[in-house]
């Protein structure tokens, strides 16, 4: 009588993520073929950046929330300047508005470019780090390296600072620039629209599996611009609310192997937000040269690669520096650096565009102005549902790789997503039985 032969497990264990932003890892098992477990972990302390908001002034907030993340501190105080300013009939216009716009163009450009060469492009070439890579990439890393550069002196002029700018404020500005300080970086963006479109086609050349997604994409999306600050959530799936809706269709829940909460689609599941679901979302409305870089690059309308999100970071990051050489032309210093308003209470929403995807803010405030209830949901935490499941099916769809190709690609599926883990663990839901 023969033995019956011992089913095959292969176990795939990631205790520290590298190249990402924070700490996480992640698991997977397989048993005879089939895919039994695969979890992205986030065990990064919490850091309670929504229970010790209240009590603070709303003039605190966008300073306190910058801290969140050293990234994107820009989309953190866009998104709660946005909901105060929804609570207060602040409504941004002209040179003030565009100012925002611009600084925002900065964040996208030092953000991606960080993130595509520095963080993702070593996967794609098999080195383990980017100083590895330099060794043999000289040339690419330096121009990547001053293309960031480029995005961080916008972020400098216009915030006050490179990292955790203070001179945005809800209602404006606390100091605007001269013309003549933002004509200064007209040069430098000039040779970055070049450099940019360098960055898609170097990245385009890269080898891609051949992976396709079903994702349910969720983005902002401004009737006439693609977007950073303005506009309602969408979904390529019937998904369309004002930001105000967020938790009408959207609901957070905790998993006990993660610490921070996990965003889904109310009755459906996991959602994709982030340059994939904001460039299938928006397209029509990114100029002609970046919808011609895109064609060139062979990406069409829609894109459910996720590996080729590398590509759409560099379309992104051409989109921000012609954005920003629009800006710049148009702009007429203001009167007066803000808009005056009435404090009041009541509860208000904001919503925008991180580099690595939607952003949401929500507060609740009494009568003299203080925070009486926040909630923020960053794009890592929103993502992390739909970051499992990307890794099951590529898993699935990897069966055949040895184990440490297969952790190699798993890692990959992770950095895809550029996520910011640290800004995803301010969250923990604390519940007390006192018996």
């Amino acid at each position: 009588m023969s033995t019956p032969s011992k089913p095959e497990t292969r176990a795939i264990s990631v205790d520290y993520l590298a190249r990402v932003e924070g700490e996480g890892n992640l698991k997977a098992r397989v048993r005879d073929g089939k895919v039994e477990i695969v979890e992205f972990g986030i065990f990064e302390p919490p850091r309670f950046y929504e229970a010790f908001m209240r009590g603070r002034r709303f003039g605190d907030a966008p300073d306190i929330t910058a801290r969140i993340c050293g990234i994107c501190p820009i989309a953190y105080q866009m998104s709660s300047a946005h909901a105060m300013e929804s609570i207060f009939g602040v409504k941004m216009e002209g040179a003030l508005r565009d100012l925002r716009r611009l600084i925002y163009c900065g964040e996208w450009i030092e953000s991606h470019v960080l993130h595509a060469f520095m963080l993702h492009l070593p996967d794609f070439l098999g080195y383990q780090s980017a100083i590895h890579m330099a060794a043999d990439h000289r040339d690419a890393v330096e121009k990547a390296l001053k293309l960031k550069k480029v995005g961080n002196d916008i972020v400098t002029l216009l915030g006050g600072r490179e990292i955790h700018p203070i001179n945005v404020k809800v209602g404006g500005w606390y100091k605007v620039p001269a013309k003549k300080d933002l004509e200064a970086l007209v040069p430098d963006l000039e040779w970055a629209l070049d450099a940019a479109t360098w960055a898609v086609e170097f990245t385009a050349g890269l080898p891609f599996p051949e992976i396709e997604q079903d994702f349910e994409y969720v983005s902002v999306s401004h009737p006439d611009e693609y977007p950073f600050n303005e506009g309602r959530l969408v979904s390529n799936k019937g998904i369309d609310v004002p930001v105000s809706g967020w938790n009408d269709v959207f609901e957070e829940v905790h998993v006990a192997r993660s610490n921070a909460l996990q965003s889904k689609v109310r009755e459906r599941g996991s959602y994709h937000c982030g340059p994939l679901a904001r460039y299938t979302l928006n397209f029509e409305k990114l100029s002609p040269r970046v919808q011609q870089a895109a064609s060139k690059a062979g990406l069409g309308p829609t894109c459910f690669n996720p590996f080729q999100s590398i590509v759409v970071r560099c379309l992104e990051t051409l989109h921000s520096v012609e954005e920003a050489l629009r800006l710049i032309e148009a702009y007429q210093a203001p009167a007066r650096p803000d808009v005056p308003f009435e404090v009041k209470a009541g509860e208000g929403h904001g919503a925008s565009e991180a580099p690595r995807g939607m952003l949401y803010h929500r507060y609740r405030l009494d009568d003299e102005g203080y925070i009486l209830d926040a909630q923020i949901c960053p794009p890592t935490a929103q993502s992390q549902m739909s970051i499992e499941d990307d890794l099951r099916r590529v898993l699935e769809a990897s069966l055949d790789l040895p184990d440490d190709e297969l952790q190699w690609r798993l890692e990959q599926t992770v950095r895809n997503y550029d996520p910011c883990i640290s800004c995803a663990t301010h969250f923990l839901k604390v519940e007390i039985d006192r018996g």
